[in-house]
């Protein structure tokens, strides 16, 4: 059992390397991790690309704030409800990388079967409906997707991955926002062109 030092840490580690890679510009984003009967969780109005020790907040799955003075991130229930339909899910990560989020502004998903690692680790990348940011309609929207998928975008807004691990979660957002950007340069070359459903199959089976 990780502490919650421990924890915020791996929050603060990995927001600054999404802040890097400029996948959370400026305010965009929140970052979370599954921690006793709730999560920690980046606060409202942080960056994270310059998180500190005061940015991170307890809060349990009702969505209230557990320390006095911290205000949870207004994306709080799009964290929560993936964490309580995925016992599996341990940590979150949510960016608005300008790749993965071009897709989501032109409201295309990311689910043509192009490059065998991201049929690997994803399936493919479905597009969650618009709602307004923060909404419990988009929340609703999006949520439902982690049925079958890690990683979804939203329409006109971003990109959110969970998984077991934080580590894990932030190499397939590297992994995913390099898709996007390699599916679109592949449309200056006239397209890309798709792996057939066995050479699909064939790469799933690897699982």
């Amino acid at each position: 059992m990780f502490s919650r030092e421990d924890l915020t840490d791996e929050i603060i580690k990995y927001g600054k390397l999404c802040g890097e890679k400029n996948y959370t510009p400026g305010y965009s984003g929140n970052i979370s991790v599954r921690y006793e009967k709730g999560m920690l969780i980046t606060v409202s109005g942080s960056a994270n690309g310059y998180l500190e020790q005061e940015d991170i907040v307890y809060t349990d799955f009702s969505g209230k704030s557990l320390e006095e003075g911290k205000k949870p991130s207004s994306e709080k229930f799009l964290h929560i409800e993936i964490y309580k339909k995925r016992p599996d899910i341990n940590c979150i990560i949510h960016v608005h990388a300008p790749y993965l989020s071009s897709f989501a502004s032109a409201r295309k998903d990311l689910m043509a079967p192009i490059m065998a690692e991201n049929v690997f680790y994803f399936g493919g990348i479905q597009l969650a409906d618009y709602a307004l940011p923060s909404s419990m309609e988009l929340v609703k929207n999006t949520v439902k997707y982690f049925d079958e998928y890690d990683a979804v975008l939203m329409a006109n807004h971003g990109f959110i991955v969970g998984s077991e691990t934080m580590r894990d979660a932030y190499l397939k957002l590297e992994l995913a926002e390099s898709y996007a950007q390699v599916v679109i340069n592949t449309e200056l070359l006239g397209g890309a062109k798709k792996l057939n459903k066995q050479q699909t199959k064939a790469i799933l089976s690897l699982r």
